[in-house]
């Protein structure tokens, strides 16, 4: 991207105990967010948690049962989506085939009657700053996957809007070109330093691009923080199994060899944490082996309980073995039997049993 200047400072978007229910359906119950001016949240989660319904409910393309959003400190939960000063990215791209390249982009610049000198140098910037410059009289049929994603981009930013709202964009082209397009939209955003929504349901996208993350799951929200928080401190079971490749492990009490009298928490540690330890505090047995090149992937079995553990290819390991394992004392999590919630008090008195 060259060092081009579009004015693009972003507003910071507030949701206040928002709802949305169709019938019996609860899609959306009573979220509260903030997402700060100039930030990138990614809202994250399995298919039906809501996520996409809270961007259309920003965006004011689906209305709000109750609670209330604020853009840049003003209520705007009734207002339509017109007069919310943003723009969208959808997952289609939702390019007209017979218009060009610059057509496409400028087109809202058009329909607001926009003069034509300001929309020449609009494109201009746009088009150096996508690398769409030498492409602009092409139709989008004639286009990569790639292509079509910069120009919906630039569709988006040519308007210099304070947010900008994105739904699964990237889900339509292959893994190299999800990396690819992940580095360049997270590079402009931050270059443009407007307010960033984006819907994923793919943890390494939310992961690797946002500022917060902010996970739902069954309308509600689960957990909202930086994804290193997100990682190292995951707020429930779910939050810890769906943040991570492969997942945080659950374990019962029972499945250690000195924890069997003490209470049915659910005690988690991540698959890369865990290391053979002659004399450790799990002692499993080796189901299959999954070798991934720098290192191997066990899947294994203590207590009837299903886990896995990442251990080095130079310590090979085979299906049907016996294997102890142990891990740091930090790399333990403690989630309450009954609520889920994080028990971090009770971190250090396992810890200490465990290595008794």
């Amino acid at each position: 991207m060259t060092g081009v200047n579009l004015s693009s400072a972003g507003k910071p978007i507030v949701l206040e105990n928002i709802s949305r229910v169709w019938g019996e359906t609860v899609a959306v119950d009573n979220l509260s967010i903030t997402m700060p001016e100039g930030s990138f949240t990614a809202l994250l989660g399995p298919s039906g948690c809501g996520k996409s319904t809270t961007l259309r409910m920003i965006a004011g393309l689906e209305s709000v049962c109750s609670g209330m959003i604020r853009i840049g400190g003003s209520d705007v939960t009734h207002t339509p989506s017109s007069k919310r000063d943003l723009s969208m990215v959808f997952q289609s791209y939702a390019l007209f085939p017979h218009l060009s390249v610059a057509e496409n982009i400028i087109f809202g610049l058009k329909v607001r009657r926009v003069g034509r000198a300001e929309r020449d140098e609009r494109l201009r910037k746009v088009g150096d700053l996508l690398g769409l410059s030498q492409i602009l009289e092409r139709k989008p049929g004639q286009l990569s996957g790639g292509q079509q994603q910069r120009v919906a981009l630039g569709r988006a930013i040519i308007g210099e809007k304070p947010i900008c709202l994105m739904d699964e964009p990237l889900s339509n082209l292959d893994a190299k070109l999800r990396h690819e397009m992940r580095v360049e939209i997270r590079a402009l955003q931050r270059q443009l330093g407007f307010t960033m929504v984006y819907v994923t349901h793919d943890q390494v996208e939310a992961i690797t691009m946002a500022d917060q993350v902010v996970l739902l799951n069954k309308g509600q929200l689960v957990q909202a923080a930086g994804p290193r928080t997100l990682y190292d401190r995951p707020a429930t079971p779910f939050a810890a199994r769906f943040i991570g490749t492969p997942p945080m492990n659950l374990f019962p009490a029972a499945a250690f060899r000195k924890l069997e009298n003490a209470p049915s928490h659910k005690l988690g540690i991540r698959p890369e944490a865990m290391r053979r330890q002659a004399g450790g505090p799990l002692e499993a047995t080796i189901r299959t082996v999954e070798y991934l090149g720098a290192d191997i992937l066990a899947d294994c079995v203590v207590a009837d309980t299903a886990f896995q553990v990442r251990l080095a290819t130079a310590d090979p390991v085979t299906p049907g073995q016996s294997i102890e394992l142990g891990f740091e004392p930090d790399a333990l999590h403690v989630f309450d039997a009954q609520s889920g919630a994080r028990r971090d008090d009770l971190v250090s008195e396992i810890g200490a049993q465990l290595r008794s």
